[in-house]
């Protein structure tokens, strides 16, 4: 009886202590990392790692960030987002991006309920279009952009980490909805999910684009944005979607002509950042508006712009990335609370 009960106690310990060792493994990786005004530090590494280069963009050590969000027709989400905001740390101003045309801002609504700790600024549009967004708009005066689609709530710990690796990375997109291009039979590109299995490579978990609507950028990329060829603007308002996509391509190609050297390591556009708490707002819209993603065609307009894309510039600068920064260990992807879309 005695000898069984220690043969249960060693078969407990056995499953026990490897669990403790991978707690432990976490909570010492996530106590290495530096806090957001540390510029070394393990990410610091990372990056040297990765990229064997840096461009220059030099980030002030108390630099804040600016946050963009475009609206339409989902008002009473946004002032919950708003709210949500006002909390977040080192957050400079909130533009919002008004595609509601003809109608009037929240505006007075929002000042008659302040004082608030972070300034809200409207800029109406005269036309409602996916690229309003990506305007250099004099109101900006930070390095660091966050942009964020209006039916997308980010915790703000999320938020604190990902400025902090965006310092870290800040010629790059750092955000997190990751996606990916893959070669078809015949030359011919389709866009996927980060899970997408290369049929070729035979490869998922990597991506090559990250998407602008819940990500970091530097503000330079928007007056280069503003700068592309008009064949990319007129691809973007034709199927009102796919500036994320153009972002990816335009950042990519100026990080390869920016390169030091031809013996750098090729970078990709963005660095992927698992979100802990992301949430998707857009069923809780009043209005019932659905977001443009519910279309039919929307997946295919998205491999359309990545031919038209490569058609435009020539050749396809997208290239797979693997790094997954996280905030306790690297977990698998697939165990995250909430699948983005797009």
């Amino acid at each position: 009886m005695r000898v069984w009960f220690c043969l249960r106690c060693l078969r407990r310990s056995h499953f026990v202590w490897p669990v403790f060792l991978l707690l432990l493994m976490g909570v010492a990786l996530t106590a290495l990392l530096p806090p957001a005004e540390d510029q070394g530090g393990v990410l610091g590494v990372l990056r040297r790692a990765a990229a064997g280069q840096s461009l220059t963009f030099d980030i002030l050590e108390e630099q804040k960030f600016t946050i963009v969000i475009q609206t339409y027709n989902r008002t009473d989400i946004l002032l919950k987002l708003l709210n949500h905001y006002q909390a977040v740390p080192h957050l400079r101003m909130i533009i919002i991006v008004w595609n509601n045309i003809g109608e009037q801002t929240p505006t007075e609504l929002w000042e008659s309920l302040g004082p608030h700790p972070v300034p809200v600024v409207f800029k109406e549009q005269t036309v409602n279009q996916m690229r309003n967004r990506v305007q250099l708009f004099p109101e900006i005066d930070t390095d660091a952009v966050l942009m964020l689609d209006d039916d997308t709530l980010v915790s703000i710990p999320d938020i604190s980490f990902a400025y902090t690796v965006w310092k870290q990375f800040p010629e790059q997109i750092v955000g997190f909805v990751p996606r990916k291009h893959v070669t078809t039979q015949g030359g011919v590109y389709s866009y996927g999910s980060f899970e997408t299995q290369d049929p070729e490579l035979g490869a998922g978990d990597q991506y090559s684009m990250v998407l602008i609507g819940a990500a970091f950028f530097h503000r330079h990329y928007l007056q280069l944005f503003q700068d592309q060829p008009h064949a990319v603007h007129a691809l973007v308002d034709a199927t009102q979607n796919c500036d994320d996509i153009a972002m990816n391509f335009m950042v990519a190609l100026y990080l390869r002509k920016h390169a030091k050297s031809i013996c750098s390591h090729a970078k990709s556009s963005g660095v992927f950042v698992k979100p802990v708490d992301l949430r998707n707002m857009e069923m809780n819209a009043a209005s019932g508006y659905l977001g443009m993603w519910h279309r039919p065609e929307h997946m295919l307009q998205r491999s359309y712009c990545l031919n038209k894309l490569v058609e435009i510039y020539g050749s396809m600068p997208l290239k797979l990335s693997n790094l997954m920064v996280s905030q306790l260990g690297f977990p698998n992807y697939g165990n995250h609370k909430y699948r983005m879309r797009n």
